[in-house]
């Protein structure tokens, strides 16, 4: 668009062709009149000069978007001409449609005190060109204050509400992007605990396989088929999630079991020989927030990978379904260096953010020779 720089649009050649065409006519009809018959006796006939001179104040205008400055020197120039000699036009068109034209360009710079200076002149001018002073020459001269002044108001008012209109769109474009980075930041979270969980299991699945080769060779079997069906059930997260990184407009991932599938974690802990005590305590029927929901089945997955992959013999799992609050709590003997460290590795920082984004908390840490990981995650059950 002419605004930006670029050539201007058919609709905006269009537009300007009506606008010489209205200037034309308009000066034209005064020309023709002698000033619709105000200056009869006084105005100079029509001539071959005059019609030129009007021609000069309509036909700049269909240029006034690319070269608003030489079409308001053109304007002005034959406008002040058509006064000076006295051909009968005293409403000049053309100058105040070149001044709207630049008061709404955005890159006009500090114009107003400069287009404020060129239209007191010009009025000054029009004025002292007239037949004398009298009271019908200082009316018209107010009379073309207050066009001009409207001009300039108008295309000021008309270069504002473009400029809030591409502010506007340029805010929405950065909340998209926004919006996009944080769906990406979401799934590659998601990948992080899926895969993560998943290489834990599978490492633990198989230290299980190789100490029990030999003397339970069925229940090595079952641990073989463990990493199998996991690798598996990965495989398939890992591509849907590449996927929709991939993807300007990331897919909707698989839904996240939620504090439901909470048991199925501990039975697949339990099936690679680690064993886990589940206690769920409060109303199992009781609704919970879908937000709350997925992040307590993916911090209660990274507490058990960290229970199995550090922990020593077993890991104790409460679960405690408040009126305001679920808190998730994993207990695990540990063994010396095999501890997690309680400032946080990449997975203890992950839980917290999680519980952090609800406004909850994680406190994790050594006591008494277990390993405490206890998340609250806040909530109301009315949302």
């Amino acid at each position: 668009m002419s605004r930006q720089g670029l050539k201007p649009s058919t609709r905006e050649r269009l537009i300007d062709a009506g606008v010489v065409l209205v200037v034309a006519w308009f000066t034209l009809a005064q020309y023709g009149s002698q000033g619709w018959g105000e200056l009869k006796d006084v105005a100079a006939e029509p001539d071959g000069l005059g019609f030129a001179l009007v021609m000069a104040v309509a036909l700049p205008l269909f240029w006034r978007r690319r070269r608003p400055w030489h079409v308001l020197a053109i304007t002005v120039a034959a406008s002040l001409a058509l006064a000076a000699l006295g051909y009968g036009v005293h409403i000049h068109l053309g100058p105040a449609v070149a001044i709207f034209t630049l008061a709404a360009r955005p890159d006009r710079g500090p114009l107003r005190p400069l287009v404020t200076v060129a239209v007191a002149s010009y009025v000054a001018l029009v004025a002292a060109g007239s037949l004398a002073l009298d009271g019908l020459a200082i009316t018209r001269s107010i009379g073309l204050a207050v066009l001009f002044s409207g001009a300039w108001l108008l295309g000021d008012r008309r270069r504002v509400a473009r400029q809030r209109a591409d502010e506007e769109r340029a805010r929405q474009a950065r909340e998209q992007q926004l919006t996009i980075a944080e769906e990406r930041t979401r799934i590659a979270r998601e990948l992080h605990d899926s895969a993560g969980h998943a290489i834990n299991t599978i490492l633990v699945q198989a230290g299980a396989a190789r100490v029990l080769r030999d003397r339970d060779p069925q229940r090595s079997a079952e641990a073989v088929e463990t990493i199998e069906e996991l690798a598996r059930e990965t495989i398939d997260d890992i591509d849907r999630i590449v996927g929709a990184l991939r993807d300007d407009d990331p897919v909707e991932l698989a839904p996240v079991p939620g504090v439901g599938g909470i048991p199925a974690l501990v039975d697949r802990q339990r099936a690679s020989g680690f064993a886990v005590e589940l206690h769920d305590e409060g109303e199992r029927g009781e609704s919970i927030p879908q937000a709350v929901d997925r992040a307590a089945y993916r911090i209660a997955q990274e507490m058990l990978s960290n229970a199995a992959r550090h922990g020593a013999g077993g890991a104790a799992m409460a679960i405690e379904r408040r009126d305001d609050a679920l808190v998730l709590t994993v207990t695990n003997p540990v063994a010396g260096e095999r501890a997690p460290r309680p400032g946080g590795g990449r997975g203890i920082g992950g839980m917290r953010e999680r519980a952090e984004l609800l406004g909850g908390t994680l406190e994790a840490g050594l006591e008494a020779g277990a390993f405490r990981a206890r998340a609250v995650l806040p909530y109301d059950r009315g949302q």
